[in-house]
């Protein structure tokens, strides 16, 4: 569950989100929105005739990258909409948006599988199907309703807002499919001979993959013994879920290396505003390791709930959804609002503040959480520890994306997703799922053994608070000393 959850999507929503972000940056941000959800919404519905493990992977990989593009386009274009005064309540909308998006689901996941379960309880079912495969099917109609909608939205002037409007792209989906093939792995070593790489390049590219090959079989044999697991059928071939994990984990560490190294090659300014600002560097690193601890916690709660009290799925789906869709709004719609002020009262630190607050106080609250001897008690902490877990979004995002300038926040938001989904939401749920198999099953240890990473988060946010300030007044200076015309 924690493999297909976590690793295999994000495979491709992190591969797929770097050239749509890319293009993001340089075409019709609605358009991209539009399709985008158009194309994960068929992705959602087709697992609906998933008849094994891979045809459900092969849906979840469609979702991916239909996801891919939803993060760099949004954001990008919520900032046109709004002034940076108002960053954390836009940062605070899309985090609630999420919300409901993961609440509803629940809801109407639980509530559409067991109608169709009892409605055909004597059989005979319209295409045989159970009542998981209907909710798949329930699953793609709002997306689809929603990208008609999408668009005829207008689209607003880039950079208008931050008073920094770019040229426009010329070239935007040639752009797009240059760095998809520059960062994949095995065509990347084609575009460094295209762009004439220095021989430094190549050596530190070629030793940084054959140090992840080695890294990650290691890796393998240690996991492999902790929490031994039967294969997988994949498409026919028996697969060690330990291997399959690992190796995506490899495959993104050396996209997310490819990246970085093209940004030095072709774009010094987005380059000298990435690599080159501790301050992004931190915020990235924050948000990724928490992501672990959210998807960690998150993806296995529900079947916490049902294993320690003995709920039923619809009963476990409605009453935990509707929570996590009423305080997954109020945090976040607290939160913006709340950094907007900070941010005012106390310019550039007020935002990391807030962030070191919810994030220091988190896996205090959720010990507590997750000790609840009952389903009563366990639901009235959850309120106030599912409002923690998102009230640092707005404040971290809008800190993030606000120290690069408007044609590059796309790429910034495709790098920090694929950076955040490979190492947080493809090592969230696996962790927890490893350590529940080496437990016997122990739900509670398992998902609150994530909540170690909080140490680091803690220190790195004491960092960002001596340093932010003086990365944010750079921001023009890095991006002139890169060639960029501001």
């Amino acid at each position: 569950m924690g493999l297909l959850y976590g690793t295999v999507f994000a495979l491709f929503y992190a591969l797929f989100s770097l050239p749509l972000g890319r293009l993001a940056d340089g075409w019709i941000r609605t358009r991209i929105l539009a399709v985008a959800i158009a194309f994960w919404s068929v992705a959602s519905g087709m697992a609906a005739f998933a008849n094994g493990f891979a045809m459900l992977a092969i849906s979840r990989l469609g979702v991916g990258i239909g996801e891919g593009a939803t993060a760099p386009a949004g954001t990008s274009l919520l900032f046109d909409y709004c002034p940076p005064r108002r960053r954390g309540l836009v940062m605070g909308v899309i985090a609630s948006a999420i919300a409901v998006g993961l609440g509803l689901s629940n809801v109407l996941g639980g509530v559409a599988a067991e109608w169709w379960d009892n409605r055909y309880a004597g059989g005979a079912a319209p295409l045989g199907f159970s009542g998981w495969q209907f909710a798949f099917m329930v699953a793609a109609v709002p997306g689809l309703i929603l990208a008609i909608l999408l668009w005829g939205l207008r689209e607003p002037q880039r950079g208008t807002m931050d008073g920094i409007v770019s040229r426009p792209d010329p070239a935007p989906f040639r752009a797009s499919f240059a760095l998809l093939g520059s960062v994949t792995p095995g065509p990347h070593l084609l575009a460094l001979g295209t762009r004439r790489a220095p021989a430094r390049h190549w050596s530190a590219n070629l030793v940084f993959i054959l140090g992840v090959i080695l890294l990650m079989t290691l890796i393998v044999q240690v996991t492999s013994a902790f929490s031994p697991r039967p294969s997988l059928n994949f498409g026919g071939a028996a697969i060690n879920p330990h291997v399959l994990q690992w190796g995506v984990m490899g495959f993104g560490m050396i996209v997310i290396f490819n990246l970085l190294q093209g940004f030095a090659l072709v774009d010094p300014p987005t380059y000298k505003l990435t690599v080159g600002s501790p301050s992004l560097l931190i915020a990235i690193a924050v948000g990724t390791m928490q992501t672990i601890i959210n998807y960690g916690v998150m993806g296995f709660t529900p079947t916490f709930i049902m294993q320690t009290y003995g709920t039923s799925p619809a009963e476990t789906g409605v009453t935990f959804g509707m929570l996590s869709l009423v305080v997954g709004i109020v945090g976040p719609m607290l939160a913006g609002p709340l950094a907007d002020w900070f941010d005012k009262s106390m310019p550039a630190t007020g935002r990391v503040y807030l962030t070191l607050f919810a994030l220091g106080v988190s896996p205090l609250v959720g010990i507590w959480t997750y000790h609840a001897a009952d389903t009563t008690g366990f639901y009235t902490r959850f309120v106030l520890y599912s409002v923690i877990l998102t009230c640092w979004m707005p404040p971290l995002y809008s800190l993030l994306y606000g120290l690069v300038l408007p044609r590059m926040r796309g790429i910034t938001a495709s790098t920090y997703l694929i950076i955040s989904t490979i190492f947080g939401l493809g090592m969230g749920p696996y962790l927890v799922g490893m350590v529940s198999d080496a437990t016997g099953g122990d739900l509670r240890t398992a998902i609150l053994s994530v909540n170690w990473v909080a140490i680091p988060i803690v220190i790195l946010l004491l960092v960002l608070v001596f340093r932010i300030r003086k990365d944010e007044g750079l921001k023009l200076e890095r991006a002139r000393a890169g060639g960029e015309p501001v």
